[in-house]
């Protein structure tokens, strides 16, 4: 059919496609520039570099080409996959469209054949500017033109993204034939693209394949079977004579298989070797079959030969009764798990809760992979008894710095925790020196099973009595003592008790005669050692202050004189007359007593007020004392 109509939306095959008749993907190699097309038309000129308006340049990317964020081209590299040293065509249009690529495809197109056209372009600017716009003409050497396309404006996108443009065509002759790509946007500010990958396919029917009669591309088999597959293909309408040829994928080359030119192709495995054996059906109409120019082929069909899974075997599974018994498998797609008491499941990893003495035994998996083959591993279980574990102290109450033995039984290993204050952790028998009251854990183990068992531990604190600061007093005076007590305390009393208000007090009255030594007694709750702390009373003699003196000369009573002062070394006297000035002041017990003078002048008479400090831990004495004269 001839197709003359340009601007028709295109038609993309919808069928299946053949391999390619002719693939143009500019080549390779290891400079970053390619040479400029041979035996390509182009009003474009080539540089070897980065291309401007009416240029183009062959090249593995546009690195470094117009770089510039968001005014310039995306750095992108050349479309045909995992080929890095591979090249691609980049246009920078002319101001005025026009063709950009012309080439003739000679490579002996079928007569009467729909082939599919295909390119791959990207828009390569990072910006908004003009857009690009392509027809694709193919066209007879004489002109005809057997069907164009035009892309339309193909837009900026956020990213970097190519997009393939394709049409279907039917050849009229096997001629050769013209391929245009014609660029209708205006150059300058942007319409700029890369182009690669331009790829004829044959295009015909849908090739669906089947294994033995069901529709599918893949199949297992297992390493060592012996047994057939029946391959065909289900065929759509478009050809009106099929013609078939069954091929293998071979060292990566698709090879005729020879005389399997049939609908159906059979493949037997006799001991099958571990490998992926593909095949594939290539659909032809009438004798075109033997062209590989005019076929369309179906997709691989894989028939997969694998080796069962390996399973391992695991050792002895020991659990303790009552807990669960967990089975595992690490690999396969199926599973079925059978064992003691008639047990099975199809999980891969089972749990069985609250094991019992009838659950033991050997548990067997058959494990099968995707391609159904199947392979076999054991395990034992043995259900344990737990420990009948116990645990006492030779005392549970002990006092502070005492310690006591803990004892475990039933097992043969013990753990105890916390650590603080045992003698050892992994004993039966640790001795405990705790300083707080702790409970411990112990541990019991006999193997698989193990017990937790705790044990509390009661200590006493010590008691400490506290009696306090010595004291002074005047003779006859009362005093109170500073008794304190810290700790669990069930009695404490003073001794002696003479001149005590209550022996039983933490802080009596005392009045002692003379100098004094009481001793504070705290007894210990639990029979623990108990304390005692002392403090002495110093009793001082009381003083002898007269309250009226005559200092007149007479010989009678002519000083003030307070007595006894030997004691009191460091005795401090002071007398203030009424208005508070000091009149007298004397310090130490040999100081002369007061003449009655202040400044080598008689005072006044009257009255007079004194403070005497004995020593610093006895109250002040004050009173008041009359001058006469």
């Amino acid at each position: 059919m001839l197709f003359s109509v340009v601007g028709l939306k295109a038609q993309v095959c919808t069928g299946s496609l053949g391999d390619p008749v002719i693939n143009i993907d500019f080549g390779r190699g290891s400079s970053s520039f390619g040479p400029q097309l041979s035996g390509t038309l182009t009003n474009y000129t080539y540089v070897a570099g980065t291309p401007n308006d009416g240029q183009y340049t062959i090249a593995q990317s546009t690195n470094g080409m117009h770089n510039n964020p968001g005014n310039g081209w995306f750095q992108i590299n050349n479309h045909t996959p995992n080929d890095p040293n591979g090249y691609m065509m980049v246009v920078n249009a002319s101001t005025t469209p026009g063709i950009f690529y012309q080439s003739t495809i000679s490579s002996n197109l079928c007569p009467g054949t729909t082939y599919e056209f295909a390119a791959w372009i990207i828009n390569i600017l990072n910006y908004s500017g003009n857009k690009p716009n392509v027809t694709f003409t193919i066209e007879t050497t004489d002109g005809t033109v057997l069907k164009s396309y035009n892309t339309g404006d193909i837009l900026e996108t956020a990213q970097p993204t190519w997009k393939q443009y394709a049409m279907t065509f039917t050849t009229t002759s096997n001629a050769a034939i013209v391929l245009k790509m014609t660029n209708n946007g205006p150059g300058g500010v942007g319409n700029d693209i890369a182009l690669d990958d331009i790829t004829f396919r044959p295009c015909g029917p849908t090739v669906n394949p089947t294994i033995n009669g069901v529709s599918s591309q893949l199949t297992y088999a297992c390493e060592g079977d012996t047994k057939s597959f029946l391959l065909s293909a289900n065929i759509g309408t478009g050809f009106n004579q099929l013609s078939y040829q069954w091929q293998q994928l071979s060292n990566g080359t698709w090879t005729d298989i020879a005389g399997a030119t049939g609908s159906q192709y059979q493949v037997n495995f006799n001991n099958a070797a571990k490998n992926n054996y593909q095949y594939r059906l290539a659909v032809a109409d009438g004798t075109n079959i033997s062209s590989v120019n005019c076929r369309v082929v179906s997709p691989p069909i894989t028939l997969s030969v694998i080796s069962p899974t390996t399973v391992t075997s695991y050792p002895s599974n020991k659990v303790c009764l009552g807990q669960p018994i967990s089975l595992k498998v690490e690999a396969g797609t199926s599973y079925l798990w059978t064992g003691p008491n008639n047990f099975t499941s199809t999980q891969q990893n089972p749990v069985i809760n609250n094991a019992s003495h009838s659950m033991e035994g050997t548990y067997t998996v058959v494990v099968s992979n995707e391609g159904g083959c199947k392979s076999t591993a054991t395990t034992v279980v043995t259900v344990n008894d737990p420990p009948i574990a116990n645990v006492t102290a030779s005392a549970n109450t002990i006092c502070e710095g005492d310690q006591t033995t803990l004892t475990a039984t039933g097992g043969t290993t013990y753990t105890w925790l916390p650590a603080e204050g045992l003698a050892a952790t992994d004993i039966p028998n640790p001795t405990a020196s705790p300083t707080e009251t702790t409970t411990y854990q112990v541990t019991v183990a006999n193997g698989a099973c193990q017990t937790t068992l705790p044990i509390t531990i009661t200590v006493i604190k010590k008691v400490t009595a506290s009696a306090g600061e010595d004291k002074r007093v005047l003779k006859d005076n009362p005093i109170q003592l500073d008794g304190k007590v810290t700790g669990p305390y069930t009695k404490y009393y003073w001794t002696p008790s003479d001149y005590l208000d209550d022996p039983n007090k933490l802080n009596p009255i005392a009045t002692p005669p003379q100098d004094m030594v009481y001793t504070l007694h705290v007894e210990n709750s639990g029979g623990c050692a108990s304390s005692e702390d002392e403090v002495l009373v110093k009793v001082y003699e009381n003083l002898h202050v007269p309250n009226t003196f005559s200092p007149n000369g007479d010989g009678q009573n002519d000083v003030w004189k307070i007595t006894p002062l030997g004691p009191y070394p460091n005795v401090s006297i002071k007398v203030m007359n009424r208005s508070g000035e000091t009149v007298y002041q004397a310090t130490g017990n040999t100081a002369a007593p007061w003449d009655g003078k202040y400044k080598g002048k008689a005072v006044p008479l009257g009255v007079y007020y004194y403070v005497i400090q004995l020593e610093p831990e006895l109250k002040a004495v004050s009173g008041w004392v009359m001058l006469v004269r």
